[in-house]
């Protein structure tokens, strides 16, 4: 086995020597360490310093370790609030909350076996259904916006072997973003942490990485991350999306499986997962260093991984070579970019709290399933992601 010491160097060795390329931006002064930017129990993330050409400023911060707390809005003199758009609106400088109101907004990716996206589908090529309710769809909308990801990335010593990889993807997913979205950057161990609050100005993302020490805790607590994570993006409307890079394994969790399993399908936040470790775990494997009931450990948190992918209307990557990573980056971009947001209103108006399931399905202007052919006129078949339902509101005291 390899010395403990002498790889924990060799690791953050290469992490800081991966930054270095990375980070193509000139990088502000050094962030704050994580203890100085969220307070021990109720401390909000401190202001990033000023840029005239990146805006830092992200949504409102509340009271705790929030980090979207919607701002308070004064009444409007309506009897009924208009509906909350989906898309960013041209001059709005901070991620679009939504309102309370009586809709349903589904994110939809079409994707081919190739892996190429499936645009110019119109509104009458979706059905939509209910509980098994045909639902009538109100918009269909594929317009370019600005995306809001949280980025919660597991950073435990519990593998020493998966550091490098987990600060790859998470490195290398923040040089993909485009200069309007906005990111967060969360990590979680023993607890969960908010290391910078959601910002546009992916340097400042990139110098915290660098700032990170050796970890400082054995524990994984991924359910945990994973419910309080979903919990924040719940008020953020338009596009949106959780980006977990993690080992998939859960170590001393509160919050129990089949709890977060139904927090994640009822969101509509898509969760994009990348399992680290898949290139040590081969050479473990290989060389018999790993037994099998590590083994079925590790088959176990790749299936919590693609569960709650599969939930959210999302995707799992599991790479296992340093020249897969651009490719899954591409594929992450694209289906944010190029997803269709259906719009209706329920046929159910009942506020009673329960799941609604929730199914899309692809037609031709005859009715029948859509079929898509390549240039030689050979059927394609294609995925449709979708989450797989939502909770109603409960009815207001």
């Amino acid at each position: 086995m390899l010395n403990r010491s002498a790889l924990s160097r060799f690791l953050i060795v290469l992490m800081v020597g991966a930054v270095a390329v990375w980070c193509v931006a000139p990088t502000p002064a050094r962030a704050q360490t994580s203890s100085q930017q969220t307070g021990a129990g109720a401390g909000a993330s401190q202001q990033e310093p000023a840029s005239p050409q990146v805006p830092e400023s992200g949504p409102s911060k509340g009271v705790g370790e929030t980090v979207i707390v919607p701002r308070q809005q004064p009444p409007k003199p309506q009897s009924a609030p208009e509906p909350a758009k989906v898309e960013k609106l041209p001059g709005i400088d901070q991620p679009v909350f939504r309102a309370d109101v009586e809709l349903v907004n589904i994110s939809v990716v079409v994707q081919n076996r190739n892996g190429d996206f499936l645009a110019g589908l119109k509104k009458e090529n979706f059905r939509l259904s209910e509980d098994g309710v045909p639902q009538t769809i109100q918009r269909v909308e594929t317009m370019e916006a600005p995306v809001t990801v949280a980025m919660v990335v597991e950073y435990s010593s519990l593998y020493w072997e998966f550091l490098y990889d987990t600060f790859q993807a998470a490195a290398g997913f923040v040089n993909s973003l485009k200069p309007d979205d906005w990111v967060a950057l969360i990590f979680y161990d023993l607890r969960v942490e908010i290391l910078r609050d959601f910002t546009r100005n992916k340097a400042a993302i990139m110098d915290d990485l660098m700032m990170l020490q050796t970890p400082g805790f054995s524990e994984a607590n991924l359910f945990d991350a994973v419910s309080d994570t979903v919990d924040r993006m719940q008020d953020i409307d338009g596009k949106k999306a959780i980006l977990l890079v993690s080992s998939g394994v859960d170590t001393f969790s509160k919050t129990r499986y089949d709890a977060v399993l139904k927090k994640v399908q009822a969101s509509d936040t898509p969760i994009y997962a990348i399992g680290t470790g898949q290139a040590a775990r081969l050479w473990y494997e290989g060389r018999g260093y790993m037994g099998s009931e590590q083994s079925i450990g590790f088959l176990q948190a790749d299936n919590q991984l693609r569960t709650f992918a599969r939930y959210s209307g999302g995707r799992a990557y599991f790479p296992r070579f340093e020249g897969e990573f651009p490719n899954i980056y591409g594929d992450i971009a694209g289906a944010l970019r190029t997803e269709y947001v259906l719009t209706y209103t329920p046929t159910n108006a009942a506020h009673d709290g329960k799941f609604r399931k929730i199914k899309v399905e692809l037609l031709e202007k005859d009715g029948k399933p859509l079929k898509i052919t390549d240039q030689k006129g050979k059927e394609v078949k294609y995925e449709v992601r979708a989450r797989e339902g939502y909770t109603a509101p409960r009815p207001v005291d």
